[in-house]
């Protein structure tokens, strides 16, 4: 419940956060070309409102709604999601958004979208100044990776070394690695000191990665204990510092990767036996060990009521650290931002596939990927991340949202035609019923995964 909780609260800061800057760049562009703008919400309104609020010789009013799905500016003379045809059956006035050339009327529109932009690219390079920029050198991964059974059935073998693809070299272990497997047509590892190709099926995709309980390829970790929680079973049990796990209830383990898919199996056997003290003997384990100064020992420990043994395994890697002064996290932080705008629009082609529909998420999706403990360079980074998907799927020229509006005014713009009030009115209605039909369809796929 805790965890549930804090996921939940930086999720509505962080949205709260991105939909306050978002309207408030419209609002920005409407005060400059002196359009009016009667109020300015966080969340939606329909019959009643949270909290609402007028200055003293205020045209706008501020408010909070209580249907938490976003938030928006009513911008007077604009047919949008507040506004019909029939509202604006009044001679123009000139402090309306209709009175205004389409150069004005087209800021006012991008500004949402310019401000969540230019809000990730500031974040990220804020997080570049504050934390650096710390990542995992593929290359120094000597200790080779892991792979699941669906990447050793097209050729992987654990231990491999990722060198490159037909493309280029492997450099960071982030989701542009994946992405470069997944779009390659060979890839080469060093295994036993020999290059080795290993040819990607044709149709293997980024989705395909997905498929099965473990990741498609992770970090070979060893069975190595670099250091002991004090008053756990594992100090209970006598393990040590430097000692290499060889088996765990009869079953050889490998690699630390392996012990914990074992653990993985005991917590998930658990959850199928209701009798407590059927529990409790399945917590009770044994495990040889090869002590660091010599010689096996057999140890047994009873593992906590949520599995854990309480040690933590020697990584056999180094983090490479960068960081950067306050002019230098700029053009890294800018860069970074791109490259995470790129990697989103190109992973959008698999939304059109019968996989990809079904992997869609709502609200328990983007709550998933805040961490489970309070964690500020976290928080911000997916903000960051949260703000550019908002810019980019903004802009996409659907009616209702923002990219809707500057199409039409393109169209405006080069045929000297603007559309009418009524059509406009129409394709908002249409574009927001495919918008709440997708976000129907993607809090469904949220319910369906929690439920089965």
């Amino acid at each position: 419940m805790e965890t549930f909780l804090i996921r939940a609260l930086q999720l509505i800061m962080s949205l709260a956060f991105l939909v306050i800057i978002h309207e408030g760049g419209h609002f920005f562009f409407a005060k400059l070309f002196k359009v009016r703008v009667t109020k300015f919400y966080l969340f939606f309104d329909p019959w009643f409102s949270l909290f609402k609020w007028k200055p003293k010789n205020s045209e706008t009013e501020y408010g909070i709604g209580w249907l938490p799905f976003g938030g928006y500016v009513q911008i007077a003379g604009m047919v949008d999601e507040t506004q019909s045809s029939e509202d604006l059956n009044h001679p123009v006035e000139p402090w309306e958004f209709r009175a205004k050339p389409a150069w004005q009327r087209l800021f006012i529109m991008i500004g949402g979208v310019l401000v969540n932009f230019v809000a990730a690219l500031f974040i990220y390079s804020m997080l570049m100044y504050t934390w650096g920029d710390s990542y995992v050198s593929v290359p120094d991964l000597k200790n080779g990776m892991k792979f699941s059974q669906q990447a050793q059935a097209m050729g992987f073998r654990d231990g491999d070394i990722l060198l490159r693809t037909n493309e280029a070299p492997f450099e960071r272990l982030d989701a542009d690695m994946f992405r470069a497997i997944a779009d390659a047509s060979t890839v080469t590892v060093r295994r036993d000191g020999q290059e080795v190709d290993i040819p990607i099926p044709e149709e293997f995709g980024l989705l395909d990665m997905n498929q099965g309980s473990r990741a498609f390829v992770e970090i070979l970790v060893p069975a190595v204990v670099d250091s002991v929680v004090p008053e756990t079973p594992a100090a209970l049990a006598g393990l040590q510092k430097g000692d290499k796990f060889l088996a765990f209830n009869g079953l050889s383990v490998n690699s630390y990767n392996q012990f914990t898919e074992y653990i993985a199996a005991l917590r998930a056997k658990s959850d199928s036996i209701t009798l407590p003290e059927k529990v409790e003997a399945l917590r009770q384990v044994n495990f040889v060990v090869a002590r660091s100064a010599g010689g096996q020992d057999t140890l047994t420990a009873q593992l906590t009521p949520d599995f854990k043994l309480g040690f933590t395994a020697s990584l056999g890697y180094e983090r490479t650290n960068l960081t950067y002064s306050f002019l230098e996290s700029f053009p890294a932080g800018i860069s970074y931002g791109v490259n995470v705008l790129k990697g989103y629009v190109g992973d959008l082609k698999y939304v059109f596939t019968k996989e990809g529909a079904n992997s869609l998420g709502g609200f328990g999706t983007i709550g998933s990927i805040f961490p489970a403990t309070w964690d500020w360079h976290r928080f911000w980074e997916m903000t960051a991340f949260l703000s550019i998907i908002l810019a980019f799927m903004n802009i996409l020229p659907i009616p209702a949202l923002d990219g809707g509006h500057v199409l039409f005014l393109f169209y405006e713009i080069i045929t000297r035609r603007k559309p009418s009030e009524k059509f406009m009115e129409r394709a908002q209605v249409i574009g927001m019923a495919l918008l709440f039909g997708l976000m129907i369809w993607a809090n469904f796929n949220d319910v369906i995964r929690f439920l089965f």
